[in-house]
C-alpha cells in the first residue's frame, strides 16, 4: 500500500481522500530539514503548501518518493530540477483558488473605490467623517484587466456583472475569445489610458517584472485605481508611491509585494489612498479546501493508477522514446520560445509542420514543447506539456499539425507559425551533430543560429556600416559577442540579426541600439 506524508497543514478533507483511496497517510507538519531528511524515505508521496522546502538534501533522502504534490499553483520551495534527475514527479494544483483570487481582487477594487478601511479605522477612532471619505462608483466605469487566464476571466465576469465596460490587454488572447468574453482587446497604451480601474493577473516574469513603474503610472488616466493581487514585483513600489502621493493615482490596493512580510517601514503604509491586505489572494475555507482536495486526488490518482495530471516537470512521452525524441522536444521548445518572444498581440492559430525523419516519431508530444515554449513567457511559471495545451484552448488558440516525408535537403525540420491579429511570423529550425538545435530561417530569411543562451535579436536594413556601428556601441558597452549571425533577404531589402552575447543588455543599452542608423527594432531573447 502507497503511502503519504502530509507536511503541510490543509484541509481535513485530503487525509479523508486519502483513506477512501486506500492510501496510508501521515500527518506531520513543521517538521525541520533535518526532521524531513529522517522520515521522508518511508513515503511514496508527499503533499506540501509554502512552508515545506523540498530541496535537493530532502529529495536525496526520499528514496521512495515517487510524487510531490503541491496544495497551491506556485511550487517555488520545490527544487524541481533535483525532483526531475531523481525521477519524482512535481504536481500542483493551478485552479483550486481562482474563484477566491479573482473575488479578492474585485473586493480589493470596491474597498479602494469606496475608502472602506479608511473610514472603519476613522469610525472606530471615535470621528464621523461623512464628507472626507466621499468614493466613487464602478457602475458604468471602465475596467481594464491585464491578463486574461483563470483568474483574470472570471473577474471579467464578475466586472460586468457589476455593469463596467471591460477592456483587456492579452498578447495572446484572439479576437474570438475576446468576443466570447465580452471584451474589447486593446493595446496597452490604450487600455492605461482609458481605464478608471485597472487590474492585473499575469505571473511574474523578466517581461512582467517592474510592469507598472514611473513610465507606465505616467500614462495611465489621471484619478485611476490600480489593483494588484497576482504577484509582488510586478509593480515597482517607489514609483507607485510618488503617483499616489503626487495624486495622478486616484488610490491603489495591493495584496501582494515584493518583499513579504511588509514591515512598517514600506512607506506605502504611510499613505491614506492606499490599502492593502497580506496576500490574502486564496485565503478562504472553499479555497483551502478545493486545493487539498485535488492535491490527494492527482497523488491518489498517480499513485494508483500511474495518471498524471497538473505535472509540472513531466514530458508526455513513454521512456523508450524518451532518447530518441529528447532532442527535438528541445528544438521544438526553443523554436517556441523564440517566436513566443517575439510575438505580437491576437494570437490565433499555430500551425507545426514536421518533416523528414522527426515526422515519425511522437509528434503530440513535440507539438506540447512548442505550445510551452510559445506560452510560457507570458503564462504561469508552472506551464508544462499537460497544461499547455488547455491553455491554449482557453485562449482561443488553434492547433495545426502536418506532417511531410521530405525535409528538403535537411534529415529534419520543424517549422512553426504564429497566426495573429496583425499577420504572422515563421520560425524553422534542425538538428545539427544529431542534437543541437539551430535556427534556420525566421520569416523568410535563411539563417543560422544556435538556439541557447541570450541573444539580441535586430531587425534591420540591409545597408553597410551596421555590423560596425552594433559591434561598437556593444564594445563600448562592456558586452562580449560570442556570435553574429546575419540573414538577408534576395534580392537585398528587409534583414535580421542574432547575436550571442554573454550577459542581456539592459533596457537604456537596448534603446540604444534601437536608435542605430539602419535598425528597425531590437529586443532581448532568452533562451
Amino acid at each position: 500500500m502507497p503511502t503519504v506524508l502530509i507536511a503541510d497543514k490543509m484541509s481535513a478533507r485530503a487525509v479523508e481522500i486519502f483513506h477512501e483511496r486506500g492510501i496510508a497517510v501521515e500527518v506531520k507538519t513543521g517538521l525541520g530539514k533535518e526532521a524531513l531528511c529522517a522520515i521522508i524515505g518511508q513515503y511514496d508521496g508527499l503533499a506540501i503548501r509554502s512552508a515545506t522546502n523540498v530541496d535537493a538534501d530532502v529529495l536525496a533522502a526520499a528514496s521512495r518518493l515517487k510524487v510531490v504534490g503541491r496544495a497551491g499553483i506556485g511550487v517555488d520551495n520545490v527544487d524541481i530540477h533535483a525532483a526531475s534527475k531523481r525521477g519524482v514527479i512535481v504536481m500542483n494544483t493551478p485552479y483550486g483558488n481562482t474563484v477566491t483570487t479573482a473575488e479578492h481582487a474585485i473586493a480589493l477594487m470596491m474597498a479602494a473605490a469606496r475608502m472602506i478601511p479608511q473610514a472603519t479605522m476613522s469610525l472606530k477612532a471615535g470621528q464621523w467623517e461623512k464628507s472626507r471619505f466621499q468614493g466613487v462608483e464602478l457602475y458604468q466605469k471602465t475596467l481594464g484587466v491585464i491578463g486574461t487566464g483563470n483568474i483574470g476571466s472570471l473577474v471579467i465576469a464578475r466586472a460586468q456583472g457589476l455593469g463596467m465596460r471591460v477592456i483587456a490587454y492579452d498578447p495572446y488572447l484572439s479576437k474570438s475569445r475576446a468576443a466570447d468574453l465580452g471584451v474589447e482587446l486593446v493595446e496597452m497604451d490604450t487600455l492605461l489610458a482609458h481605464a478608471d480601474f485597472l487590474t492585473v493577473h499575469t505571473p511574474l516574469t523578466d517581461a512582467t517584472r517592474n510592469l507598472f513603474r514611473a513610465e507606465t503610472f505616467a500614462k495611465m488616466k489621471p484619478g485611476a485605481i490600480l489593483v494588484n493581487a497576482a504577484r509582488g514585483c510586478i509593480v515597482d513600489e517607489a514609483a507607485l508611491y510618488d503617483a499616489l502621493k503626487s495624486g495622478h493615482l486616484r488610490a491603489a490596493a495591493l495584496d501582494v509585494f515584493c518583499k513579504e512580510p511588509v514591515h512598517g517601514d514600506n512607506p506605502l503604509l504611510e499613505l491614506d489612498n492606499f490599502i492593502c491586505t497580506p496576500h490574502l489572494g486564496a485565503s478562504t475555507e472553499e479555497a483551502q479546501v478545493n486545493v487539498a482536495i485535488q492535491v490527494a486526488e492527482q497523488i491518489s490518482a498517480y499513485l494508483l493508477r500511474g495518471v498524471v495530471q497538473n505535472a509540472v516537470n513531466l514530458p508526455s512521452v513513454k521512456e523508450e522514446e524518451l532518447l530518441l525524441l529528447q532532442p527535438y522536444l528541445n528544438l521544438g521548445e526553443r523554436l517556441g520560445l523564440v517566436l513566443g518572444q517575439l510575438a505580437g498581440s491576437g494570437l490565433r492559430e499555430v500551425v507545426i509542420e514536421y518533416a523528414g525523419e522527426v515526422a515519425e516519431l511522437n509528434t503530440a508530444a513535440l507539438t506540447t514543447a512548442i505550445l510551452k515554449g510559445i506560452l510560457q513567457s507570458a503564462l504561469p511559471e508552472t506551464i508544462n506539456a499537460v497544461n499547455a495545451p488547455v491553455l491554449a484552448k482557453e485562449r482561443g488558440i488553434g492547433i495545426e499539425t502536418r506532417k511531410r516525408e521530405s525535409a528538403d535537403e535537411l534529415r529534419a525540420r520543424i517549422a512553426v507559425t504564429l497566426r495573429m491579429d496583425q499577420g504572422e511570423r515563421v520560425a524553422v529550425g534542425t538538428l545539427v551533430h544529431e542534437h543541437q538545435a539551430r535556427l534556420v530561417q525566421l520569416d523568410g530569411i535563411d539563417v543560422e543560429m544556435p538556439l541557447a543562451g541570450d541573444l539580441l535579436y535586430i531587425q534591420n536594413r540591409d545597408e553597410p556600416g551596421l555590423i560596425g556601428r552594433i559591434g561598437g556601441l556593444l564594445g563600448a558597452a562592456g558586452i562580449n559577442i560570442a556570435q553574429f549571425h546575419l540573414g538577408r533577404e534576395k534580392p537585398a531589402g528587409a534583414a535580421l540579426s542574432f547575436i550571442a552575447v554573454d550577459q542581456p543588455l539592459t533596457e537604456v543599452l537596448l534603446e540604444q541600439v534601437a536608435a542605430l542608423p539602419g535598425v528597425l527594432a531590437a529586443r532581448m531573447l532568452r533562451l
